[in-house]
This record gives C-alpha cells, sequence and structure tokens, in this order.
C-alpha cells in the first residue's frame, strides 16, 4: 500500500503515523508537504495526523482547510480514494466538508489526555474490516476541541447509513455518559463519509500501534486498510 502523510506545520504525530507504516507495517510511505499540491493517482491512502496545523488559530483545521495540499485531498477523496484523519486531521476534514458535522470544546472545557475505550460500530469498512462489530478497543485521546456535535436529524441519517464507525464506551462495550469523555453528540468517536472511503477520529491509533509500546489495538485500524488495498 502507498501512503502519504500529510505534514502541516504544527503538526505533532505526522512521525508517529510514518513511523507506523513504515517501520511497524512495512508500507511504502511518503511525505505531502502542505504548501504543494500533489498528484495522488499513485496513493492508496493519505493520511492528516494530528497535532495544531497552524497553531490551531481562529479554530482547529480552520487555516489548514485552505492549504494547497488540500485541494489535491479534496480531488482524491471525491474520485474515491481513502483518506484517514486523527484528532487535527479529523478536524481539517470537516472543514473541507469531507466529513458531516463539526468539532466543539469538550463539555469539561479542559483538554484531555488519556485512553479511553471505543466501540466498532460498522466492520464493513475499509477502516474497519478487520475489527469485528461491537469489538472494544483502546486507543488514546489528546484534545482540547474534541467533542462531536451534529444536529439531531443529520445524525439519524448517520445512524441510518452506518457512517458512525466508532463509539466512546466502557470496556465492556456498553455507551453511557460515563463513558463519553468530552461529551460528543451520540458518543461519536469517529464517522465516515457516504462513500465509505474518508473517515475521521478523534482518539490517535498511532499511539498504540508499535509493539514496543503499551497497548497494540490501534494497529488494527491501519491493517483493515492494508487488507482492503
Amino acid at each position: 500500500m502507498k501512503c502519504g502523510i500529510v505534514v502541516f506545520p504544527g503538526s505533532n504525530c505526522d512521525h508517529d503515523c510514518y513511523h507506523i507504516l513504515k517501520h511497524i507495517l512495512n508500507q511504502e510511505t511518503h511525505w505531502l508537504w502542505h504548501k504543494e499540491e500533489a498528484n495522488l493517482e499513485s496513493f492508496d491512502l493519505v493520511v492528516l495526523p494530528g497535532g495544531f496545523s497552524y497553531g490551531d488559530y481562529l479554530r482547529p483545521g480552520a487555516i489548514a482547510r485552505f492549504s494547497p495540499i488540500m485541494n489535491s485531498i479534496v480531488r482524491f477523496a471525491k474520485g474515491g480514494g481513502k483518506v484517514l484523519g486523527i484528532c487535527n486531521g479529523f478536524q481539517i476534514l470537516l472543514e473541507s466538508d469531507l466529513l458531516p458535522g463539526t468539532l466543539i470544546q469538550n463539555q469539561s472545557r479542559k483538554f484531555i489526555c488519556k485512553n479511553v475505550s471505543v466501540r466498532i460500530e460498522n466492520p464493513d469498512t475499509p477502516f474497519t474490516r478487520q475489527c469485528g462489530e461491537k469489538r472494544v478497543l483502546e486507543i488514546p485521546i489528546a484534545h482540547h476541541q474534541g467533542s462531536y456535535y451534529i444536529d439531531p436529524f443529520s445524525l439519524n441519517q448517520l445512524e441510518e447509513n452506518e457512517q458512525i464507525l466508532f463509539r466512546y464506551c466502557d470496556t465492556e462495550g456498553n455507551v453511557s455518559a460515563e463513558s463519553n469523555p468530552n461529551g460528543s453528540v451520540g458518543s461519536v468517536a469517529g464517522v465516515t463519509n457516504e462513500q465509505k472511503n474518508v473517515m475521521g477520529l478523534m482518539p490517535h491509533p498511532e499511539r498504540c500501534a508499535d509493539p514496543a509500546l503499551a497497548g497494540m489495538d490501534g494497529q488494527i485500524i491501519f491493517k483493515s486498510l492494508i487488507s482492503n488495498s
């Protein structure tokens, strides 16, 4: 699988994603610079990593959405190319209208950095094909503006179209207010577009995908993409 990792000024998880895909999972991996449009036709996957693109001025992802590389990524996504946005990358995909909804400040008004449990809602996508329905994964989060919001009618549409891929839950897979770390509507942790080729999530799978570190649950998301390439 040929992968591209976007580098924005302020990205701080780009090297993590590169390391997992290239050195741990042995995939062909390249850097994509934010100031340059690129021909992405030969790529199988583009990753927008976490961090604070352009310092998160205005609001997270608002400036990155206008960077030249995003013109290429929008064309790539609309042509069926697979795009994964993690944390700040998710915020950028929402700002670019490649995914529905928005992300607002955590309900606690505080930055949250901890491991959380998420439940697989739809195992039949390129991002979750090896996960299994209702499987519970333990994945870290690290964000201040990570509470997913969408109006009730649109949330119902996401449900009907099976676009909700991950929900915050407890270790047994039960969804409740107590297991929702940031106040996201419907306990949504990750969604996809209607075509199921663009996905964004707030948890960081790249931070739990290296055998040298504690936890390996994030690796299954990357392996799902590899098996589908």
